[in-house]
Order: C-alpha cells, then sequence, then structure tokens
C-alpha cells in the first residue's frame, strides 16, 4: 500500500485564505490518489517557492524520512523551483512524486526542474524589460492592476446577488461557516470561478457582504 506525505504550497497569504491555488492542487491529489493510497499527513504552506527554510515543507521532509513514505507534491513548482535544491532533496533519498508527472523518474525529474528554472529566468527577464519600457513610455505602474482587482470585485459582488438566496439558506441552516461550505457543495452551488465551498470561502463572501458600496 503506497504511503504518503503531501505537501501544498501558495505563494500569498491573500490565495490561501481565499482557496485560491490550494483548490487546485488539491484536486490534482485527489485525482491522482489510488483508493489503496493512504495518506499519513498534509501540510499547507504559504511562502514564495524561493526560499529554502520553509517550515511546513521541512516538517513534510523529515515526516517522509521518518515514515520511509513518498512526498507527494501537485507540482513540481510547488515543492521548489531551484534545481540545486531540488537534486539535494532527492539525493538524501526523498522519493518525489508529482501528480502531473505521475511516472516521471528521478532523472526527468532534473531535467523538468531545469526547464522549469530556466522558464522562470526568462519569464522574469521579459517582465523587468516590459517595466522599464513601461515607465520609459510614462505609464503609472500598477494603475492597470488596481483597475482590474476593482472590476473584478464587483463582477464577483454582482455573482454574489445570483447565489445569495441559496446562500443566505445554507448560513441559516448550518450556522458555521464549515456546515455552511457542506451544504453549499451538497445543494449544487458554485463559487464564482465554479469551484467548490471551504469554509475560508464563505467567510470571504460574507465579508463581502459587509463592505461598503461605492456610491458614485
Amino acid at each position: 500500500m503506497p504511503e504518503y506525505v503531501v505537501y501544498y504550497r501558495v505563494s500569498t497569504e491573500r490565495q490561501g485564505r481565499s482557496g485560491l491555488g490550494l483548490e487546485a492542487q488539491r484536486a490534482m491529489v485527489e485525482q491522482f490518489l489510488q483508493p489503496a493510497d493512504n495518506v499519513i499527513a498534509e501540510f499547507t504552506e504559504i511562502q514564495s517557492g524561493k526560499r529554502d527554510d520553509r517550515a511546513e515543507l521541512w516538517n513534510a521532509i523529515n515526516l517522509v524520512k521518518k515514515t520511509r513514505s513518498k512526498l507527494l507534491i501537485p507540482k513540481l513548482d510547488r515543492f521548489s523551483r531551484k534545481v540545486s535544491f531540488i537534486s539535494g532533496i532527492i539525493d538524501q533519498g526523498i522519493e518525489l512524486t508529482v501528480c502531473e508527472h505521475p511516472n516521471v523518474s528521478t532523472f526527468f525529474l532534473h531535467l523538468l526542474a531545469c526547464f522549469a528554472e530556466e522558464e522562470r529566468r526568462q519569464i522574469s527577464e521579459r517582465t523587468r524589460a516590459a517595466l522599464r519600457a513601461a515607465k520609459k513610455r510614462g505609464t503609472v505602474l500598477g494603475r492597470n492592476a488596481q483597475a482590474l482587482a476593482a472590476k473584478r470585485r464587483l463582477e464577483k459582488r454582482d455573482f454574489f446577488e445570483t447565489i445569495r438566496p441559496e446562500f443566505d439558506q445554507a448560513l441559516s441552516d448550518a450556522g458555521s461557516y464549515s456546515g455552511t461550505a457542506v451544504l453549499l457543495n451538497e445543494r449544487g452551488v458554485k463559487t464564482y470561478k465554479k469551484g467548490r465551498w471551504h469554509p475560508q470561502t464563505v467567510k470571504n463572501y460574507v465579508a463581502l457582504t459587509r463592505e461598503p458600496h461605492d456610491a458614485s
């Protein structure tokens, strides 16, 4: 019976609170696992992948060593983006299993890590070049992102009004965020992004209803 320790990571607190990113990672793990597989523990971290001193990651690695299980990660970049770090962990005898590449050998994991690191470097260079060009044109950086965030928030608020009766009824019936999430999922109500409900997602929508509307 294969035994796994699962590691999830998101880069920002906002992603962690909203469930964005985590939902997709959990879905990948659920799709990968077979009925006979045994998950010993799950670790979730809100931290940049650039750092190697992530507490939850090392808790997961130490548990893998102790139990002689496998470290299961949804995507390789959730573990690390650094070839040297990935190689160092593999050299310690840690068996990595990546959901999106389930049949890949250790050798090819090294290659995938190399490709990912090079891709990140190229993206970073293109981003810096684009920002420099925009600054030369006199563009106020961040303005477009703020406008887009405001637009999406309005869209999310409008969407919420379409499901508000079901949401309010579930909240009333359950009396808790976790219970509300269960009821909404059972009743087939989807989130703004067509995903499943989690306690934090319910809490975020409750907070949304309490925000003042822009009267302009």
